[in-house]
């Protein structure tokens, strides 16, 4: 018997072609195409084409030939049977998701894996999606980015209306980020700001594509205004301090930037801060640089609040430092209004 299937909100405005190859992608194009010119297939009872674009609420209705199809068996090579991220030390996608519902899930990123390809990239977040997808029709998309050598909090959207209602979100400021960094040096100031433009600067790396920025002028070409806020958290003497950073604008290496601008380059940051981001003792020389926690506006309403621990190296070195990695105070409580009289 033929089925009625009403169209949901997340395929809102797709060509009838691209819907069936998201939710019956063993229905072949041919076989739709004849389908459909038999008036086999139908949108609100009246008769359509690949190429006609539908609406949330309507009602497609499903012959059985495309309820039955079924997949060509076929046998997976055995390197598809592994998990991309199935290593000793990074474990799988699925093993690091700290948060996950219908419309978003929220991982917590390992040190050194990518967000997204490039040059002499194999292995990154984007390209293992497709291990979250379960039993959505279509892979997630990621919403934003953390530097590869940079850990933590990663919001990933499980359909194309949360991706576009996440990013809304990001780009109308309505998030508040906060990242913990181990610096070497003290700032100056327990709490304060950091603000310039910052600019793209080449010639970096062995064939100078060494993607780097710096501070400049504004108005100069390429130059995007940037705003860090910042409040050191603990110190150990004069050579480190814990510095919890909430990036108000979201440039490429923002935070890394900034306290490299301020004489305290974040440790393990070399891009930045060269010599003077070494570890000591055993305190490693891997980057600090962690998202600890996230709160942002969801495209149902309410807010999302995510918060990750900290990876391996920088628990080892908070507690070498006499710093709780535990810690769950609040180091940008929302400032007060007046009230008007």
């Amino acid at each position: 018997m033929a089925e009625l299937r009403t169209i949901d909100p997340d395929d809102d405005g797709i060509r009838i072609d691209r819907w069936f190859k998201r939710h019956y992608p063993h229905v072949t194009h041919t076989l739709l195409e004849k389908l459909l010119r038999k008036g086999e297939v139908r949108l609100d009872g009246k008769r359509a084409k690949a190429a006609d674009r539908i609406a949330a609420g309507q009602a497609m209705r499903l012959p059985p030939q495309v309820i039955h199809a079924k997949a060509p068996q076929r046998e997976k090579p055995e390197a598809e049977t592994k998990h991309p991220l199935a290593t000793k030390d990074m474990g799988s996608l699925a093993d690091r998701i700290l948060y996950m519902d219908k419309q978003v899930i929220v991982i917590d990123k390992p040190p050194g894996l990518a967000t997204q390809g490039g040059s002499g990239l194999t292995k990154h977040v984007d390209g293992m999606l497709e291990s979250l997808q379960y039993e959505k029709p279509t892979r997630p998309k990621l919403v934003h980015r953390l530097d590869r050598d940079t850990s933590g909090v990663l919001l990933i959207a499980r359909t194309a209306l949360a991706a576009s209602g996440l990013s809304a979100s990001l780009a109308l400021r309505d998030t508040s980020k906060v990242y913990w960094a181990l610096t070497r040096g003290v700032p100056k100031q327990k709490n304060g700001v950091v603000k310039g433009a910052l600019a793209k600067e080449g010639g970096h790396g062995p064939h100078g594509r060494d993607e780097r920025m710096a501070m400049t002028e504004e108005g100069e070409e390429g130059a995007k205004f940037s705003l860090t806020e910042y409040a050191v958290m603990a110190t150990a003497g004069t050579e480190f301090a814990w510095v919890a950073a909430r990036p108000i604008t979201g440039r490429t290496h923002q935070i890394r930037v900034h306290l490299a601008s301020l004489g305290t380059p974040i440790v393990g940051d070399f891009k930045y801060g060269g010599t003077d981001s070494r570890g000591k003792g055993d305190i490693a020389d891997k980057l600090h640089l962690h998202a600890r926690s996230i709160d942002i506006g969801r495209p149902d309403g309410g807010r999302l609040q995510a918060t990750a621990p900290l990876p391996p190296h920088m628990v080892k070195s908070w507690k070498l430092l006499g710093f709780n990695p535990d810690d769950k105070s609040d180091p940008f409580p929302p400032k007060k209004t007046k009230k008007k009289r």
